[in-house]
């Protein structure tokens, strides 16, 4: 009984199906393995495999590639990732160099001067009299002190037993309303101070511009610490302006004594009267100017 192969042609052995038949020589009754065929299969297998390999290992580079593509578009923010048309347009980007927004200067206000509240009678409106103007009972001025005698107050400016009547027709002429005086002394030196207000400003300047000094004079107070003086006598007299107040002094001996261009102490406590009521004017404009500047 022979045996024979079951229908068909024989099997091929592909070496990638594990149930194929390896090739064997057709000769001989002793089945040898066909070593040719073995070594051509075998390098097919080490040529798909570096193939596979050589695919594979550029597949796996795209691949990592566009993951880190990926990561760093991801890593710049979700803006990155939206569509062209999405984006704002260049005119609606703000330019670095663009016009940078202006504004107005701005700075405070200019203090307000003083003296426009002694100018005129319309701003100066502070109670105004001879004892509030010159207080006190005494007057220091450096390391000197000045005693004060009396004062008067009359809105009579040609009166004469206030002021010489060439002085009183130059007060009234120009309009003065109110005439203060007051005395003060140290060491048989006085001195009496007068004030003559007016309406404005132009009329004060005016009165004092048409005064005579050697004539033109006001009448000296005594009383209290002061005793009489310069009623006969040669004294020193000054005059002068400040806003809408003229004011002006005598200065002389209580003993009756003549004034002459030696007698420093004569002309230092006309001087020195002089600039306090200077002061005092001044003084009023500050204290109407700061209660102003606080409305």
């Amino acid at each position: 009984m022979s045996f024979g192969q079951q229908g068909g042609p024989p099997s091929q052995w592909d070496p990638w199906k594990p149930q194929s038949q390896q090739p064997w020589s057709s000769g001989g009754g002793e089945q040898t393995p066909d070593w040719a065929a073995l070594a051509e299969a075998s390098e097919t297998r080490n040529r798909r495999r570096r193939l596979f390999l050589i695919v594979g290992g550029a597949v796996a580079t795209v691949a990592i590639g566009t993951a880190v593509a990926m990561a760093v578009v991801s890593a710049n923010g979700d803006e990155a990732n939206k569509p062209t048309s999405s984006l704002p347009a260049t005119a609606d980007i703000p330019s670095a160099t663009g016009t940078a927004p202006s504004f107005a200067p701005t700075s405070a206000p200019p203090p307000l001067d003083p003296k426009d509240f002694i100018a005129s009678k319309a701003k100066d409106t502070l109670p105004l009299s001879a004892q509030g103007l010159f207080p006190g009972t005494q007057l220091t001025m450096g390391s000197t002190v000045y005693k004060k005698g009396t004062t008067a107050d009359t809105k009579n400016c040609a009166a004469g037993d206030t002021v010489q009547p060439s002085l009183g027709k130059i007060l009234k002429a120009n309009g003065c309303t109110q005439f203060m005086r007051v005395s003060y002394t140290k060491d048989g030196v006085s001195v009496t101070v007068g004030v003559a207000v007016f309406d404005t400003e132009a009329k004060a300047a005016k009165a004092k511009s048409q005064v005579n000094t050697k004539k033109d004079i006001v009448k000296s107070l005594s009383g209290g610490a002061v005793k009489a003086f310069c009623n006969s006598a040669i004294c020193r007299t000054t005059s002068n302006s400040y806003g809408r107040y003229a004011y002006f002094t005598i200065s002389g001996f209580a003993s009756g004594k003549n004034v002459t261009e030696k007698d420093t102490a004569v002309f230092s406590i006309g001087d020195n009267l002089a600039e306090f009521t200077f002061r005092q004017i001044h003084r009023r404009g500050e204290a109407q100017a700061s209660t102003a500047a606080g409305e």
